[in-house]
């Protein structure tokens, strides 16, 4: 059984949008998936609205990415972009 990790967010006023896409696409062509049990991560947007959807192996996997990426230069350059109290995540196990 995998894990889905949901973590949505609006982008911070004034926020480059060509910067954050920039931003996001570093985190997911170099963070990411270098991580133990990484399958899969998309970004998807609906007006001031910003969702990414994770597919981690386990649990244990999207934690341990947790504590990765805290810190970590491309991590802290995507979160600069976020509008701070506007995160919202959750995990939920697939039936498959």
């Amino acid at each position: 059984m995998s894990v889905v990790e949901i973590t949505a967010f609006q982008l911070a006023e004034g926020a480059d949008e060509v910067a954050f896409v920039a931003s996001d696409r570093r985190v997911q062509t170099e963070l990411v998936p270098n991580q133990p049990g990484f399958l899969r991560r998309t970004t998807a947007r609906r007006g001031g609205d910003w969702m990414i959807v994770t597919l981690w192996w386990s649990e244990a996997d999207a934690v341990a990415f947790e504590a990765t990426a805290a810190g970590h230069p491309v991590q802290v350059e995507f979160e600069a972009h976020i509008k701070p109290g506007t995160i919202r995540s959750k995990r939920f196990d697939t039936l498959d």
